[in-house]
């Protein structure tokens, strides 16, 4: 399998192949058509798509909204002082998180060209499925990170100007629509599933503010009877789980997504670079009593780091993407104080934690924010929480501007359409 999917790879780049480093000039080196590919090339073509979705953005893609959250910082530095260095046109992780997306998205786009020009079945419509998912989840990271970004449906020389927030939402749930009528049921959260769709549109739908159907997407899938609450031991230490929806499971010799690496200081015995520690306002925001403290954090050497990725130098550790606890937290918050508290409690209790009672709106706000910190530490979801809430200003101590990342400094210079986020 391993020499197939370098053959098919190999000849899907001759024939779609991006010579530049600039990820939005996208051109073929030969004028070889996309019908070379037949059916039987599918599942290496699937293999290939699930790779570069995987390795693409980077590793940091992966945490970098726990990177701006506030929650972490350096050894010389603050998490405010972490922020600013990373939020800069010139910074690397900023650059290379553009050009990943809109790499993996070229690959994308070629699998759903090629399955467009095969007839339905039901190896085709899982990949092309499969392809609309991702689409709409390269397109959910670019907003989230970037505001309205340049749409490409195929891949193209165009130099596009970047359309509206609104125009990026419409096109994210146009392709979630898309993969939900194509794919089935679940046989391995480690492959996208009509549950992975569902659980992204229901984070869609809270981001975006339609609360109503985000609540009924959520409840949906909590209520299905096919996912639980499970302990923090089992799904963080790729044990047999409930919770897990879809994750990428990054074990492959070519996968570059080490995020271990990154927290665990050296002095753990499986070694790290220990590039990023927790913050003490984190430590202290885990309770003794919190199920879910000691998966989180450890601390090695009088420093505390994150815990939930094991391996440090030694493997590596699956990626999750979506998992039903996150799903009872986009109920509580869509549902509002009045109906949602009660799944928040009840994911509070599994969790070893009190039912809390609120008496306002701005309370129970404060409630889900606290508690979405705390269940999703370390899985990319802080920084955003903050924005989408309008509090990461106040939180954070950053500056209005600060909301959304710099269009990186190379793509402006490339594309003269491409408008600067203000003030960077």
């Amino acid at each position: 399998m391993k020499k197939k999917y370098l053959y098919i790879m190999m000849l899907v780049s001759t024939i779609l192949g991006s010579s530049c480093a600039n990820k939005l000039d996208l051109y073929p080196y030969s004028s070889v058509s996309p019908d070379a590919i037949t059916e039987k090339d599918l599942p290496a073509l699937r293999i290939g798509m699930y790779n570069d979705m995987q390795n693409d953005p980077g590793v940091h893609a992966f945490i970098l909204f726990d990177i701006l959250g506030g929650n972490l910082h350096t050894a010389a530095g603050s998490p405010l002082d972490l922020i600013n260095s990373q939020l800069s046109p010139l910074a690397g992780v900023v650059s290379n998180g553009w050009n990943g997306y809109y790499g993996a998205l070229y690959q994308v786009n070629n699998v759903i060209s090629i399955c467009e020009g095969l007839e339905p079945n039901s190896i085709r419509n899982t990949a092309l499925g499969e392809a609309y998912y991702f689409r709409a989840y390269i397109y959910f990271s670019l907003l989230t990170r970037w505001g309205g970004v340049p749409i490409y449906r195929k891949n193209s020389l165009e130099k596009l100007a970047r359309n509206t927030k609104d125009e990026v939402w419409a096109f994210i749930e146009e392709n979630l629509t898309e993969a939900e009528q194509l794919l089935g049921e679940s046989t391995n959260y480690y492959y996208v599933s009509k549950d992975a769709v569902s659980a992204l549109k229901a984070r869609v739908y809270l981001y975006r503010g339609n609360k109503s159907a985000a609540a009924a997407t959520a409840e949906k899938l909590v209520t299905s009877g096919k996912y639980k609450l499970d302990s923090f031991e089992k799904i963080f230490r790729k044990l047999s789980n409930t919770e897990i929806i879809f994750a990428f499971e990054n074990r492959t010799e070519e996968s570059s997504i080490n995020i271990s690496d990154l927290f665990y200081s050296y002095a753990h015995p499986n070694k790290g670079q220990g590039n990023y520690r927790v913050s003490q306002q984190m430590v202290d925001a885990f309770v003794s009593t919190d199920k879910r403290r000691d998966i989180s954090l450890v601390n090695i050497a009088g420093t505390y780091c994150v815990n939930k990725y094991p391996s440090g130098q030694t493997g590596r550790d699956p990626v999750i993407i979506s998992r039903i606890s996150e799903l009872y937290l986009i109920s509580a918050e869509a549902q509002g104080r009045a109906e949602g508290i009660s799944r928040l409690n009840e994911l509070r209790r599994f969790r070893g934690l009190q039912d809390i009672a609120v008496n306002s709106d701005g309370q129970y706000q404060e409630a889900i924010l606290n508690e979405r910190n705390l269940e999703l530490f370390g899985e990319n979801f802080r920084y955003y929480d903050l924005v989408r809430t309008n509090t990461a200003v106040q939180k954070l101590g950053i500056l209005d501007y600060q909301t959304v990342l710099p269009i990186p400094g190379r793509e402006l210079q490339y594309n003269p359409n491409l408008e600067p986020n203000p003030h960077y």
